[in-house]
């Protein structure tokens, strides 16, 4: 994993938010905050005071106070690895949110999901709705999220710089495979909102895919 320098937000930092407006005119507010000694990034979709959470990674408390003022209505966990899920029980139980992961790594998350997904999902999040896209290699049931067509939230399977840590080459030609097949297959000017560190876009990570496969795992 690169985290970039440019504009990181460090764990318990401010939280940065933008607005996203969708083909159909709606805003949707995307908040930001990093938390945990991995600077996990949370994401919060709020849409008419409805909110997707993605990754309710560490600091529960700060999480909580993020949302204080929407009504979290689905957690999304990226992936099974631990530092991605560590505060999901205590914001799932104070929020009541749906809680959702891919059935693939179900038995890495002991948080029971409300729901297990296979990717292909569409879920609302206010008047507008999300894709999910089973992206595996990281993990075996990664999944990214996908906003308005254009803002793309990949957990640990793209960063600025290249695709996730894997452990073997089989790993890498899955994650390989799957930027290429399900993410790369959108347009340059989608936004990247990963897992750790700061944003990017397809289009500035385009060039770099035969480096990437040159350099291997």
């Amino acid at each position: 994993m690169r985290h970039p320098d440019n504009g990181h937000v460090e764990s318990g930092g401010e939280t940065i938010s933008r607005t996203v407006t969708t083909p159909e005119g709606l805003e949707v507010e995307v908040r930001k905050l990093s938390v945990g000694p991995m600077d996990n990034n949370v994401y919060v979709l709020v849409q008419d005071g409805q909110a997707l959470l993605v990754d309710a990674a560490n600091d529960a408390e700060r999480i909580l106070q993020a949302v204080a003022d929407v009504e979290v209505a689905t957690i999304l966990t990226t992936h099974g690895h631990g530092d991605h899920w560590q505060a999901l029980e205590e914001v799932a139980t104070a929020t009541g949110a749906e809680v959702l992961h891919h059935r693939a790594d179900d038995e890495m998350i002991p948080v029971a999901a409300t729901r297990l997904v296979d990717g292909g999902e569409v879920l609302a999040v206010g008047g507008t709705t999300v894709e999910l896209i089973h992206n595996p290699g990281h993990t075996p049931g990664s999944t990214s999220v996908l906003l308005a067509g254009t803002h793309l939230f990949t957990g640990d399977t793209l960063f600025p710089g290249g695709p996730g840590r894997t452990t073997n080459p089989d790993e890498f030609a899955t994650i390989m495979r799957s930027l290429e097949d399900k993410l790369f297959v959108l347009p340059n000017d989608t936004h990247v909102y990963p897992g750790h560190g700061d944003d990017t876009t397809l289009g500035t990570e385009r060039p770099h895919l035969q480096e990437w496969r040159d350099r291997g795992w």
